[in-house]
């Protein structure tokens, strides 16, 4: 990794604290890039900059992926322009165009029911499983929300979880009984048994049978599955339980900053998705029942 990266590594992780994933999604697309216009990050002009967003295009990428690499490289600049390691910063007036207005997918309150009830919980894992997905529905958080709390981050008796969200930023979400009753068994009955002597100061909340923490791409894997034998035809991603959370308390009259602040946002117009939806499906009501629709 060259010195200018291994400088605007530390400076994301020190002064943003972006998460793991972020920075090296980051350092990913700059690397990418200066492979691509093969001179010396310091040497780059606007006109490289240009002509790489519209490599991109060419080759068929999205515009949400040529959006996002174009972000980071205004961060980078950005920070070498502010450091004085530039004299100018030749991403500043750069525009990635526009990215789309991609719906997240969603699950209907029946296809919600099946895949809860899809994991067999007379078995410790299924009773795990099913406890995995009652929380990430009740809260909205990121799985990788979910899978790195601590026995720690609940409180039962108080009804809530503490998620770290991006930027290690903390946030207090509330819990449905539903939710608790779950937790409660699971913790009592079902994790211990999962502890093995070795490493019995385990202290993720959600372990593999082997004793170790649940992983993000386990997790992908469990709830595909999850979503095969419920038979939901909708291709499922670990995030579809978060988009339904957000989309079903819309539907019920939760007003747009609560939801903001229950999914951890920073920015409500990234919520403002979540309203296109309901937008959409009331205009489908409305065309269904309305007379002279």
């Amino acid at each position: 990794m060259v010195d200018d990266v291994k400088l605007f590594l530390e400076y994301i992780t020190v002064e943003l604290g972006l998460s793991p994933n972020t920075k090296q999604a980051y350092v990913r697309d700059i690397e990418l890039f200066q492979k691509n216009a093969e001179k010396d990050l310091r040497q780059v002009k606007r006109s490289d900059i240009i002509a790489y967003m519209q490599c991109l295009k060419n080759r068929g990428y999205a515009p949400t992926s040529i959006a996002r690499r174009l972000a980071a490289l205004k961060s980078f600049y950005r920070f070498m322009n502010a450091e004085g390691y530039i004299s100018s910063d030749p991403a500043q007036v750069i525009e990635a165009g526009t990215k789309g207005t991609r719906l997240p997918r969603v699950l209907n309150l029946n296809e919600v029911e099946l895949l809860l009830d899809a994991p067999d919980t007379a078995t410790d894992e299924g009773y795990r499983d099913r406890t995995m997905l009652e929380l990430l529905y009740a809260t909205g958080m990121r799985v990788s929300e979910m899978v790195n709390l601590k026995v720690s981050n609940l409180n039962l008796n108080m009804k809530y979880v503490i998620a770290f969200g991006k930027g290690s930023k903390e946030r207090i979400i509330p819990l449905g009984k539903t939710a608790i009753r779950y937790l409660d068994t699971y913790l009592n009955v079902v994790r211990p048994k999962f502890l093995h002597a070795e490493n019995n100061e385990e202290k993720h909340l959600f372990l593999t049978v082997y004793g170790n923490g649940m992983t993000r791409q386990r997790f992908w894997q469990i709830i595909k599955d999850y979503g095969q034998k419920a038979g939901i035809r909708k291709e499922l991603s670990p995030h579809i339980l978060r988009h339904s959370f957000a989309t079903h308390l819309l539907d019920n009259g939760a007003d747009l900053r609560s939801v903001q602040e229950l999914l951890g946002h920073s920015d409500i117009s990234t919520t403002q998705i979540y309203t296109h939806l309901t937008n959409k499906r009331l205009r489908l009501i409305y065309d269904k029942a309305h007379p002279r629709a």
